[in-house]
């Protein structure tokens, strides 16, 4: 196990086109941290210079302390896990895992004790003779991070091991990942574009974009104080609704809703509300008046879209899905189910709105809100 640093890492293409720019990340040893974020935001560059697949522009990788920029992968220590499994076809599952360490030279009743050992970890134990085609994904899944988990590495690198296995079967991998982590403690970086994943899986959270990193923290820090519009609009599911909202004599008037106050020179701002933070009120209590546009029932709650009655200028490019001010998603117990274009009353708590600079994207502070608004 080893503690792994990038310092002022660019990966640059040409003159012009930039996979990283300028990241830093310090993972703890035995950390599970999590890269997350849309395609082409230079999640997997990140991982593939740390697996010595690539080399940086500029900048440091460090694995304990040592730089390891000119190092070949063999010479690192590491090991990882690819989207599409790569295990050989030919190989029993018991060749694949001891391939590595045959690789390796290791002598042969060694191979035999980890290969036994990881393969219990696992579950693989009853497997160990089927060939990959005789597999199911999830298993060969499990062949693939006992591969790499036998030789027992310092550093554990996994590229998106989930993105094809289907639902179900990618929330059981997950927990096994979780579990396997826990009994370890190898230091583990994780590459996703699954918020899902991120959230449940990591100690921490680096969260990016267009190969910079917009916000690094724990599960919870992300998701209740957001840095930034993108990082609001990207971590949730369903997404926050954003919106530019113009300002009345200060005050945050969202379809009609006064949510919050702000003490700046602005004309507008950034209002962001998660789906969960809306309630259906009755006729005696505040509200924002909307128009259901369709529901989505999922069983324990139904998400409805609506359009406010109170129009506002479109989303900053910073948000993943732009919206207008009129476009919402609330979510509601599953008793709410009002008909698509029914009108009905929102309630919002001024504690759960986030308020945005509509330039920068950047989260407003307590210097410059009042007392009723969250600080994001």
């Amino acid at each position: 196990m080893a503690q792994v640093e990038l310092r002022n890492v660019t990966r640059r293409y040409g003159s012009d086109v930039f996979a990283l720019r300028d990241l830093n990340l310090d993972v703890a040893d035995g950390e599970f941290i999590i890269l997350v974020g849309p395609s082409g935001c230079g999640k997997s560059t990140a991982l593939r210079l740390l697996a010595g697949l690539d080399k940086p522009t500029s900048g440091d990788i460090l694995i304990g302390g040592q730089v390891v920029n000119s190092m070949l992968p063999g010479e690192r220590d590491i090991a990882m896990v690819f989207q599409n499994y790569a295990l050989y076809p030919h190989m029993s599952v018991y060749r694949n895992l001891a391939y590595g360490l045959k690789q390796r030279k290791t002598p042969k009743h060694e191979v035999d004790e980890r290969v036994r050992r990881t393969s219990t970890m696992l579950g693989l134990e009853s497997l160990l003779e089927r060939k990959p085609a005789q597999l199911s994904g999830g298993q060969r899944q499990r062949v693939a991070m006992g591969r790499a988990l036998v030789r027992e590495p310092r550093v554990f690198l996994l590229d998106e091991p989930l993105s094809n296995l289907d639902a179900k079967l990618r929330s059981e991998v997950r927990g096994e990942l979780k579990r396997l982590h826990h009994r370890l403690g190898i230091t583990t970086i994780y590459v996703t574009h699954d918020q899902v994943e991120a959230m449940t899986l990591g100690d921490r959270i680096c969260v990016m974009s267009e190969g910079t990193l917009q916000q690094l923290g724990t599960p919870q820090e992300i998701y209740e104080s957001p840095a930034n519009v993108f990082v609001a609009g990207f971590m949730g599911s369903p997404a926050m609704n954003l919106a530019r909202v113009p300002l009345v004599a200060g005050q945050v008037l969202w379809g009609g809703l006064p949510v919050a106050h702000v003490e700046l020179g602005l004309d507008e701002v950034v209002v962001g509300v998660r789906p969960e933070s809306f309630r259906v009120v009755g006729a005696d209590e505040p509200a924002a008046v909307a128009t259901v546009d369709f529901v989505e029932p999922l069983g324990s709650h139904n998400l409805v879209h609506v359009r406010m009655e109170a129009s506002g200028a479109p989303s900053p490019a910073g948000a993943p899905s732009p919206q207008t001010a009129e476009l919402v998603v609330a979510q509601v117990p599953t008793h709410e189910r009002p008909t698509p274009g029914s009108r009905i009353r929102l309630g919002i708590d001024p504690m759960d709105v986030y308020l945005f600079h509509p330039a920068s994207g950047v989260a407003l502070t307590e210097v410059q809100l009042s007392p009723i608004a969250r600080i994001s």
